[in-house]
């Protein structure tokens, strides 16, 4: 794309015609093969959730996010009832199709229709959900939904010492933008912010390595990947970091 320029012959950005902001996404699943995404809600999904993150003896799941751990039930169900009726941030959870259990919770926040941008965050992968074909559609579904509405960039946000999520990032197609220094303070501690995203003229490649390695065939008998999906989609990134 070519940058525009004013009437004072200062460039201004390359046009985007006849522009309409994208509707804010909707409380509805989203369904793929090894998974569905749907709105999270107590009744059916706090005690799948707590039961799948409880296996995480250690508390390694919540070091990076703002809350939790939670160490019974009732503790979670009464965070879970404050964030679930939210528009920003939406919540979903990951249910695993084999098994019909939440193992997982994502979120979009920071939707901006007028801008035309929204942020995927909030992940908490339960060790049940971790390193499986269902954790990586579930983020296939929830990209997939934004760009189809129309949003034109889909950002990821970490903080800039998490480096499975950083790695995650880039897996998935985010391309590595900055680090914002000293962003936040989270559990009394500094966080600087790692940001990542990718754009809605990237996404017809991302979309076609994602299905490539979604397919039945990209599995072994064993159910192990014959393809990495960073094989596919390293080559549009645009910046590693």
């Amino acid at each position: 794309m070519t940058d525009g320029q004013n009437n004072l012959d200062l460039p201004i950005g390359f046009a985007v015609p006849n522009w309409t902001p994208p509707p804010r996404p909707a409380r509805t699943p989203m369904f793929g093969t090894f998974c569905r995404v749907e709105p999270l809600a107590v009744d059916l999904h706090a005690s799948d959730l707590y039961r799948a993150n409880a296996a995480d003896t250690e508390g390694r799941l919540w070091t990076y996010l703002p809350y939790g751990p939670f160490d019974r039930l009732d503790s979670y169900a009464n965070w879970m009832r404050g964030v679930c009726d939210r528009d920003d941030p939406l919540f979903y959870a990951i249910v695993d199709s084999a098994t019909d259990t939440a193992v997982g919770v994502a979120s979009y926040l920071r939707i901006a229709p007028e801008y035309g941008t929204i942020e995927v965050g909030h992940i908490n992968y339960s060790p049940a959900l971790q390193r499986t074909p269902a954790a990586t559609e579930a983020m296939y579904l929830m990209m997939k939904q934004a760009f189809e509405l129309g949003y034109r960039r889909y950002e990821w946000k970490c903080n800039a010492l998490n480096a499975k999520s950083r790695a995650a990032a880039q897996r998935l197609g985010f391309s590595f933008e900055g680090v914002w220094r000293q962003a936040a303070v989270i559990k009394g501690c500094n966080r600087d912010t790692a940001w990542y995203a990718a754009i809605d003229l990237e996404w017809p490649l991302l979309q076609a390595a994602f299905e490539r390695w979604l397919d039945p065939t990209n599995f072994d008998e064993r159910g192990q990947q014959r393809l990495a999906l960073s094989a596919l989609t390293g080559p549009i990134l645009q910046q590693r970091g």
